[in-house]
């Protein structure tokens, strides 16, 4: 029976379910901002548009969408659940999104809380990197994930995730090969909202329901989908929450690749104190956020030293200890 891996990680924690010794679903959780689920005070402080669209600014001073918007003036005082939390973007990000509701003030659930009693501790051997977890970083990172007879090419764009099927073999088999494979990746990474799919253009109609039934196989419900068109193009619609795992390491590279050294660095073999070498930019994020060094020193019980190296690509980090075994 599969089971979800988790840690607590210095700046996000991490979970992942394993089937057949692939990683089947991944989170990361970062923790900044509301949560979804969570109830806050809030005052409205902007109408953006009368009836449908307005900002709540809440106790804490984060923004959020309001939608629906209630026959509220400006100003008035409120209680909104979170129903989405921010999503990140290069250049800007999304705010949450809220409603407005008369429940109590809670937080929301944090990851640990979510996946409460179906978590297997993580101890002794790193589970996680023995089932693919750096590879899957970079898949996140890069949008390439390969499968047998191709590849997938996963583009983030704010109106939906693209993923374009390419690959050496026949339309059909490609289609139903890609299908599957996308399917795959959606549920890997946790992808929701509006999600395209670009397979081989395909005349047939049997054809087309194959591709879609291989999709269906691998990916749980809920969701909803249209045909394959004539053309290739399947959309599936999938609730979504909070920001999925590609949002967050495209979102943010380079506070993305600073946590995975740390990780590293945290579990790396040797003794002494260890270096943390890396692009300018990745030192400089660990450099503002002294308390992950400070963490990451009582955890391995030794000295970190930090050292940027110039033409090092964000994702070409290393650590060093100072005695290997």
């Amino acid at each position: 029976m599969a089971e979800w891996l988790y840690e607590e990680g210095i700046g996000e924690n991490r979970a992942i379910r394993i089937e057949s010794g692939e990683i089947a679903e991944a989170i990361i959780e970062l923790p900044n901002g509301p949560r979804a689920g969570a109830v806050r005070r809030g005052r409205l402080t902007s109408i953006l548009v009368p009836g449908r669209r307005g900002i709540v600014t809440m106790d804490g001073g984060a923004e959020a969408l309001l939608e629906p918007l209630p026959k509220l003036t400006e100003g008035a005082e409120l209680r909104v659940e979170v129903v989405r939390e921010a999503i990140p973007e290069q250049g800007r990000a999304k705010l949450p999104k809220v409603r407005v509701t008369e429940a109590e003030e809670r937080v929301g659930p944090t990851l640990k809380e979510r996946i409460q009693g179906q978590a297997a501790p993580v101890a002794g051997p790193d589970l996680f990197e023995q089932a693919g977890w750096s590879e899957l970083l970079d898949q996140a990172a890069t949008g390439e994930i390969p499968f047998d007879g191709g590849g997938l090419r996963m583009n983030l764009t704010p109106a939906m995730t693209l993923f374009d099927v390419d690959g050496a073999l026949p339309a059909a088999a490609l289609a139903v090969a890609g299908a599957e494979a996308a399917g795959r990746a959606i549920r890997r990474f946790g992808i929701g909202g509006s999600i395209g799919i670009d397979l081989p253009t395909m005349p047939a109609k049997e054809d087309r329901l194959k591709a879609a039934a291989a999709l269906d196989a691998v990916l749980p419900q809920p969701f909803e989908r249209t045909a394959v068109n004539g053309f290739g193009f399947l959309q599936v619609v999938r609730r979504r929450e909070r920001p999925f795992l590609p949002e967050i390491v495209q979102g943010d590279p380079v506070g993305a690749a600073a946590r995975a050294l740390l990780r590293r660095a945290e579990k790396s073999r040797g003794a002494g104190e260890r270096t943390i070498e890396a692009a300018p930019a990745v030192i400089a994020r660990l450099e503002q956020n002294d308390e992950w060094l400070r963490e990451l020193e009582r955890r391995i019980g030794a000295a970190v030293r930090l050292q940027a190296r110039e033409g090092l690509a964000i994702s070409a980090g290393h650590v060093h200890s100072q005695f290997n075994p």
